[in-house]
Formats: C-alpha cells, sequence, structure tokens
C-alpha cells in the first residue's frame, strides 16, 4: 500500500492544480512508471491488443513445432508410431505442466511482466538451438540397420532444444494470459463485459494466426526443409517479443497487498486445519453461527479448513489464520474436483496431434492433380472451426443467452465447460466410426499388408472429427481458462491459469500411459498390437471407443461436482 501513497503523490506533482478526483485511477493498479493507472490512458483493449498479439507469436511458434513433430519423429528420427506418440504425449505434458513452476515464480517472486521477458528469451534460444538440430546430416533407414551411421548427436541436441522450448513456454504461456485479464477492471462494469469477451477473442486470434502457420508451415517441413520449417517459429517469437515490449507504456500493473506470498498463507490454512483436526466445533472460538453474523465471511463448505481459524493459547497474532486466508484455502481446493473431471478432455486432446495426423497419413491426401496436402496440415481444421465459431458464441450466442438468463458472459463458465465434454464425446465416436471405415477399405483393396501405400479413401472422412473437435474446445478451453483465472484468488491468476494448462498436461501424460499399458496388453493377446506400425493391422479404433467411454465417465462426474459447486462472491458469472 505504501507504493500506491507513493505513487498518488507522483502524480499531483506530476499535474499540479488538477484535482486527483477528476482522473479517474484504478485501484490497486499503476502504470509502468509506478503512478496510479488513470483507467482513459492505461489498460482495457489499447494494452490487450498488444497482449493478443503477443500470444498468436507465441502460438506460431508453439503449434509450428509441435504440430508436425511426430512426422519428425517418424521420419528424420526414424522412430516406431508408438514411441513417437508417446513421446510427443510426454513433451506436450511437460509443456503444459510447466506453467505451474512458471506462476509460481511469475506470483511469488518477479511478477508476469519480468517472467514474460525472461521466458521468451528461453523460447527463442530453444527454438534457434531446434533449427541447429535440423541441420546435422540424419541417418537413413538402411545406415541405421547396417549400424554404420549414429543419430545420438542430432537425437540429444533435438530433445533437448524441445524441452528449452517446453521451459520458455511454462514462463510465457500463464502469465501473458493472466497480464492480459488484468488490464480489465473486474469491478467496472464495462470492463466485466469486455474480459468476459477478451477470454473468447484470445482464443479466436490465437487459432487465427495458427491456422495460416497450418497451412503452409507444415508443407515447408515436409517438402522443402526441416530447417527453414523450425527456424520460422524462431523468427515468430523473436517477434511477439519485440512487440510485447512496444506496449509497456500502456499496461496496468498490480502489486501485492498482503506481504506474505499467497502460497505461503494458503500452506499455513492447511497446515493449521490439520494441527487443530482433533478440536471440536464447540471448541473454536469463531462458530458456525458467526457466519450468520459476518455474512459473506464465512462458507458453508469444507468446514474441515474453518479449524484453521482456532488459535491456541499463547498464539502471536501474526501466527493466526485470519477468515480471509481461510476462504482462500477453500477457494483453491473447491477447484480440485473441476480439474479432476476434466482430464479426460486433456487425453482427447492429445490424440489431434498423434493418431488424428497420423490417420490422414495413410489416407489419399490428393486435393488435386499434383498436390497432397501434409497430414499435419489437418489440424487447422481444428483451428477453422475456432475461428467460425468463437465469433458467433460471442457475438450471437451470449447476447441471446444474457437476456434470457441475465448472466453477462450469458451462460455460467461451467455450463460452458460441461457443452465441450459433451461434444468431445461425439467427436471420439466419429473418430472411431471413420477409422472402422480406414480399415474395411484397406482390407477391401488389399492394402493390409502394405502400410506406405495410400488407402484410396479421402482425407476428407476426417474433416467431422477435427472440426467438431474445434467447437468442443470454444466452449471447454476457453470456458476452462475463464473459470481458473477467475475462481482463484487474485494474487494467484497466473497460477490459475497454468490449472488450466496442466489439465492438458496431465492429460497428455494420462494419454502415454494408456499407449503404454494397452501396446503391452494387447501385444500379449497372440494379436497384433492395437497401436502396430502398421496401422493397417492396428485398432485405434477401439482406443477411440475407450476415450469415448472414459469420456462419459468423466462429464457424469463433472456434471455431479458442477452441481455442487459454489462460485466465489467476485464471479458474476
Amino acid at each position: 500500500m505504501a507504493l500506491l501513497h507513493r505513487s498518488d503523490a507522483i502524480l499531483q506533482d506530476s499535474e499540479p492544480g488538477t484535482p486527483l478526483l477528476r482522473l479517474e485511477t484504478m485501484n490497486g493498479a499503476v502504470d509502468y512508471k509506478g503512478r496510479p493507472a488513470i483507467r482513459s490512458k492505461s489498460g482495457n483493449w489499447r494494452s490487450a491488443c498488444f497482449i493478443i498479439g503477443v500470444e498468436v507469436g507465441e502460438r506460431i511458434a508453439f503449434y509450428g513445432i509441435g504440430s508436425n513433430l511426430i512426422t519428425f519423429l517418424t521420419g528424420p528420427l526414424h522412430q516406431s508410431t508408438a514411441a513417437a506418440a508417446k513421446n510427443v504425449n510426454v513433451w506436450e505434458g511437460t509443456a503444459s505442466l510447466l506453467p505451474l513452476l512458471g506462476a509460481f515464480i511469475a506470483d511469488s517472486y518477479l511478477g508476469r511482466y519480468r517472467t514474460i521477458i525472461g521466458a521468451s528469451l528461453v523460447y527463442i534460444l530453444g527454438l534457434g538451438m531446434l533449427s541447429l538440430s535440423a541441420m546435422l546430416p540424419s541417418c537413413t533407414t538402411l545406415e541405421l540397420e547396417l549400424a554404420s551411421c549414429s543419430p545420438k548427436l542430432q537425437v540429444m541436441l533435438f530433445f533437448f532444444s524441445l524441452y528449452l522450448v517446453a521451459i520458455g513456454q511454462g514462463g510465457h504461456k500463464p502469465c501473458v494470459q493472466a497480464f492480459g485479464a488484468d488490464q480489465f477492471d473486474n469491478h467496472h462494469p464495462e470492463e466485466c463485459k469486455a474480459r468476459s469477451s477478451f477470454f473468447n477473442w484470445w482464443y479466436f486470434t490465437m487459432c487465427a494466426g495458427c491456422l495460416l502457420t497450418l497451412s503452409f508451415l507444415n508443407y515447408i517441413q515436409e517438402n522443402f526443409s526441416w530447417v527453414l520449417g523450425f527456424g520460422i517459429p524462431c523468427l515468430a517469437m523473436l517477434i511477439a517479443l519485440v512487440v510485447f515490449l512496444f506496449g509497456t507504456k500502456t499496461y496496468r500493473f498490480h502489486f501485492e497487498k498482503n506481504n506474505r506470498s499467497p502460497f505461503v498463507r494458503i500452506g499455513r490454512v492447511f497446515a493449521a486445519a490439520i494441527r487443530n483436526r482433533r478440536i471440536t466445533v464447540s471448541d473454536i472460538a469463531i462458530k458456525d453461527e458467526a457466519c450468520n453474523i459476518i455474512p459473506c465471511q464465512c462458507s458453508k463448505q469444507l468446514k474441515f479448513l474453518n479449524k484453521a481459524l482456532f488459535a491456541p493459547k499463547g498464539s502471536k497474532e501474526e501466527e493466526v489464520c485470519s477468515v480471509n486466508e481461510v476462504e482462500e484455502a477453500k477457494a483453491v481446493l473447491r477447484l480440485v474436483p473441476i480439474w479432476a473431471t476434466s482430464l479426460v478432455f486433456g487425453i482427447v486432446y492429445a490424440q489431434v496431434r498423434t493418431f488424428f495426423t497420423k490417420q490422414g497419413f495413410n489416407m489419399d491426401r490428393t486435393i488435386f492433380p499434383g498436390l497432397v496436402i501434409p497430414a499435419a496440415s489437418l489440424q487447422s481444421l481444428v483451428t477453422l472451426a475456432i475461428v467460425i465459431v468463437s465469433p458467433i458464441y460471442d457475438r450471437i450466442f451470449v447476447p441471446i443467452a444474457r437476456a434470457i438468463t441475465e448472466k453477462p458472459s450469458g451462460i455460467t463458465m461451467l455450463q460452458r465447460i460441461g457443452t465441450g465434454l459433451f461434444l468431445s464425446i461425439i467427436t471420439m465416436a466419429m473418430a472411431a466410426l471413420v477409422e472402422m471405415k480406414r480399415l474395411e477399405a484397406a482390407v477391401e483393396f488389399d492394402l493390409v499388408d502394405k502400410p506406405n501405400e495410400s488407402i484410396p479413401l479421402s482425407v476428407w472422412w476426417l474433416i467431422p472429427q477435427f472440426f467438431l473437435f474445434g467447437v468442443s474446445e470454444v466452449f471447454t478451453m476457453v470456458g476452462l481458462q475463464e473459470f481458473f483465472y477467475d475462481q482463484v484468488p487474485d494474487e494467484l491468476r497466473s497460477m490459475g491459469l497454468a490449472l488450466y494448462l496442466s489439465v492438458i498436461g496431465v492429460g497428455s501424460f494420462l494419454s502415454s500411459f494408456l499407449i503404454s499399458v494397452l501396446e503391452v496388453i494387447t501385444g500379449k493377446l497372440g494379436n497384433s498390437s492395437w497401436f502396430n506400425d502398421n496401422l493397417n493391422q492396428a485398432h485405434i479404433d477401439y482406443f477411440y471407443w475407450l476415450l469415448a467411454g472414459l469420456s462419459v465417465m468423466g462429464l457424469t462426474l463433472f456434471i455431479f461436482n458442477a452441481k455442487s459447486y459454489i462460485y466465489n462472491q467476485k464471479s458474476i458469472a
């Protein structure tokens, strides 16, 4: 608070004779010089546009690497389909879990602005080294069989660079989006509505940039040069950093009002509740009746954490947990069931850049004579769906729903997430049916034992599963972003977005685990594995049906938890 008082003095000195009341300042926000942020001169869409532009560049870099990663692993690095799929899942899982570390560093030490700059530099270094690894000569299949060539140097440099990119993304991803949402005042009616739209347009512009990337970058990688294909994402990330720095003078910065780290405060509550676990309610100074005396301070859920309010004799005042600290801990704990029941969506998400793409690789990808599209370009259908549906959702669906429900966002965040989870079930069922059709075509044209030949079945059969998954992302992914940002304590908003990303990360690891287990089990039954390198002898359709069943179970549990969830008082969704 002392910082804000000093800032007020700076503002008065810098504009003598101007009454402070005439300037609409932001409560708790300052500009880049530490002065109270003036609403008309900072934040809102003027700042958000810079930050959205940064995210477009970062997503071009990330998807430029990740979208076609399985092709590079099974091609120049000569990995098997199952091994490549597991490596992609592990890398994506790591890249989606590292934001938890990045958010911790940002929320506890560096702040979002500095973390973004530092992470961007690591990101650029990793992308540059990745391009360097692609310059090294690759071994041919014959050289590997004769053991006359060792790809160890290339493999080591490639994976080191790849995980350096993951580290950069871990610091960049949660902070950029949280920093963007921070530019809107949740207590201002118009800016509150704008913040809800921010999450929609954030995802829209991000995917619009990726759509162009997937359309031409994958083609460059497969038909011209992997070096150039990895170099372009490096350039995009460099431009993104420059754009971010250009917007510095317009940003609103928020500083902690409590000198104690939010992680320490929440940890103290759990530690105190465990320490006082044997204490009965009658022993606690603040009983349930106090909740009726002090409205909105004691919540009825997770009452066992109220034991943290009990102060043993001789305790110092700073050692006692406050009601606000207990409510912060409850807010975080209430998120766990929602997070856990969303993990199945993360498993489904992992299939788009692995088996969905591999499906298309074995199908007829000829658009017209002489032009064969890369299999990874099919992922652009997901982003195309997001680009088409996001404006419709924001400009048509939300106003109609808002008129009916009288909620600023039209429907609640959990309703939005649940809708996306339902659509993901239909997506997996469609994918399974198309794969069954592809296997039937392989038998019909006697191509079961010819994995390198394209099956005369058009790749356009895959359009429904890619497009519908994009629609499900508009609901689930954007809903998860807004939900975790809004429902965590204000000082943990970077961590909130990291939790949303961890749904994808843990889902990727679970996908890799499922593939490993099922590969062993199905391979021992005397038949070929579900994930046979020859996809014409594999049964990915069985895997898809399994994921559809797991998704039904996940949605059922999600609905059960969503019905009992109580939104934080700050939420108006």
